[in-house]
Parts: structure tokens; sequence; C-alpha cells
């Protein structure tokens, strides 16, 4: 399996995702710079997180309109397979490939510390190999988390099973509305989540609950 991880000024998980995708696939990806204009020929292109642009305006809004979100937008909607992680659901939610917005925590602050989620559906590139309603650890690391979108929207997510993580009860760390975590496209080319799975795959991470997602890469 080959694939891209994008690095955006600001941006500081490109290495940890690179790590786990390499660990569990056995390829090391390619890194793309923001400014490029076009994509390498891959199986998957990952926004990993951090603070694109240094969080300025909102999370990942000038980071959407650099050159190769451009690339990254047209390989989409043709198939590529794009995974956004925390800054980068942000930033490809404000591409325009995922719908709704996310913005700052209800608490009003910054959180760090791991969260359990459900996997609400298994039938995705990155959720093959678990199972519907299974809980893992996951850590999250966002000021600005809390998925919010219109009534409508809300509605169609739910009722096309396009939610595909949800934070388990008890643990939503920002008030996103029906705990949502992570959502895909209509197609279920594009997956955006906020909390790290990358942080959570290797025995010295304390647990090896995520490991199974990117196993699903290599599944898919």
């Amino acid at each position: 399996m080959k694939s891209a991880v994008v690095v955006f000024p600001g941006i500081n998980r490109e290495r940890d995702m690179m790590l786990a995708l390499e660990t569990v696939t056995g390829q090391r990806p390619v890194a793309v710079w923001h400014a490029e204009t076009e994509l390498p020929s891959v199986d998957l292109v990952v926004v990993p997180g951090g603070f694109s642009y240094g969080d300025y305006l909102r999370c990942g809004a000038i980071a959407a309109r650099s050159p190769i979100m451009q690339a990254i937008k047209a390989r989409a909607a043709a198939g590529l397979r794009v995974l956004g992680v925390c800054n980068g659901f942000q930033i490809i939610t404000e591409a325009g490939l995922l719908p709704g917005a996310l913005v700052r925590n209800a608490g009003l602050r910054f959180v760090c510390r791991q969260v359990r989620l459900t996997v609400e559906n298994n039938r995705t590139f990155f959720t093959n190999r678990m199972q519907t309603g299974a809980i893992v650890s996951c850590p999250v690391a966002h000021g600005e988390g809390n998925y919010i979108c219109d009534t409508e929207t809300l509605k169609r997510l739910e009722g096309e099973g396009r939610v595909v993580f949800r934070y388990a009860e008890g643990t939503n760390p920002n008030g996103a509305m029906n705990d949502i975590a992570g959502i895909m496209n209509e197609t279920g080319t594009v997956i955006g989540m906020m909390p790290h799975p990358e942080n959570m795959i290797e025995p010295l991470h304390g647990r090896t609950d995520c490991r199974p997602l990117f196993e699903s890469l290599l599944a898919a």
C-alpha cells in the first residue's frame, strides 16, 4: 500500500503518522509539502494533526487553500482515499471534503487526554478490521474539536451511517453534536476524525487499541 502524508507549516504530527503507517503497512509513506501542486501515485493520502499556520483565522482555514489541497480534492473526487486526523480533519472539512465545521471546545479550553471511542461503522477503509460497537482508547489533543452541522446534515450523517466514530458515553471532550468523533463523505472515500489513533498502536504507547485501524488500510 502506497501512502502520502501532507506537511504544512506548523503541522507537528506528520512523523508520528508516517511511523504508524510504516510500522503497520511495511512501506514508508511519502512526505508531500503543502506547496506542491501534484500528488504522487498513492493509494491513500493522510492529512495529519498539529497546528497548521499557527491555527490563525480558523483552524485549518489557511491550509485548506494551499496548492496541494486542490490536488487532493481533485484526486478525492476520482476515488482516492483521504484520511484527516485532528487538524487534518479541520483542514479537509474547511476544504469542503466533509460537511460541517469544527469549532471551539464547549469548555473553551485545550483538551489533551485519553478518551474512549465507539466504532459506529466497520464497513470503511479505516475500520474494516474492527467490530461495530467496539470501544477503543485513543488520545485527543485539540482546542477546536467541537463538531457542528445543520440539522439536515446531521440527519443525513446519522441516517446514512456516515458517523464512523463516536465518543463513548461520558468521554466527549469537546461538546461535539451527538458525541461525533469522526465522519466520512457520501462515497466512503474520505474520513475525518479528531482523536489521534497513530499514538495508540504500540506497547510503548501503553495500549495497542488503534492498531487494527491501520491494519484495516491494508485489508481495504
